[in-house]
Formats: structure tokens, C-alpha cells, sequence
């Protein structure tokens, strides 16, 4: 399993038999093949380098979804970009101004890559472990 956990929330509609969600992240990427496969990845890399203890998950008819306490980001991917969607990022601090796309909520905010662009490593490991943390301190509130 490479170190990841995989993990299924309460009412969540099972992963088939065959692929577990890392898996099936695995064959996203592959399927993308260009530009946006290598960015995905990347930064699959930095999200469980940055938490050792993060789960992958496969929701919503096909979106990669890092969890730690709750859900940190999703990872979609689209024709002119690959987005990293923060469920709670209008919270998180943000001194390198990462967020890019979804600025206008109150609640989540994402990074939009486009071809050609990259993303700075340190700051966005610092944002994933922002995203855990917050997680955990509304974990042991409830």
C-alpha cells in the first residue's frame, strides 16, 4: 500500500473489489498521460510527504480526495488545469499566496495548476499540515 491508508467514510459507497482508491489515483494519473498526470502526481507526493498519516479516498464518480481528520484537498483534473481544492481553506494562513481559484467562499479554497506551472513545495507541505491540523482541532470539539 506505499505507506498510504486507505479509508471509507460512513455512507460512502464502497471502492470496487478490485482497486483500492491509491490505486485507482494511480490509474488517474496514468490515463491523464500529458502535462496534468505529472502535476497530479507531484503533488500526491508532497500531500503524503507533508502527512505520512493521510488517507486516499475516491469519491464523488471519480475525484481524488486526501483526508486527515476530514477531508484536506481533492485533486481534480481538467483541460487546462489540475485543481487542489482545500475544504477548509478560506481558514488555513496562506503568507505565499498559493490560493489562486476559488477565492470568493467563505469555506474552501484551491490552487489551479496550468501547464508549464510549479508549485512551491515547502509552502504547499506547509498549507497540507495547516489543513490537518485545523482537522484535528475540530476533531476533538465534537
Amino acid at each position: 500500500m506505499n505507506g498510504r491508508r486507505e479509508g471509507r467514510l460512513a455512507g460512502e459507497v464502497p471502492l470496487s473489489a478490485e482497486k483500492t482508491a491509491s490505486q485507482l489515483i494511480d490509474q488517474r494519473i496514468l490515463d491523464l498521460g500529458d502535462w496534468r498526470g505529472e502535476a497530479l502526481a507531484r503533488m500526491r507526493a508532497l500531500i503524503l510527504e507533508a502527512d505520512p498519516e493521510m488517507t486516499e479516498e475516491w469519491k464523488w464518480m471519480g475525484t481524488p480526495v486526501w483526508s486527515h481528520h476530514g477531508i484536506v484537498c481533492t485533486g481534480e483534473s481538467y483541460k487546462k488545469a489540475v485543481k487542489l481544492t482545500f475544504a477548509k481553506g478560506a481558514k488555513l494562513p496562506d503568507p505565499s499566496g498559493l490560493f489562486n481559484s476559488s477565492l470568493e467562499g467563505n469555506t474552501r479554497r484551491a490552487i489551479d495548476i496550468h501547464e508549464g506551472e510549479k508549485v512551491d513545495a515547502r509552502a504547499f507541505k506547509a498549507l497540507v499540515k495547516a489543513a490537518v491540523a485545523l482537522n484535528g482541532m475540530s476533531a476533538k470539539k465534537r
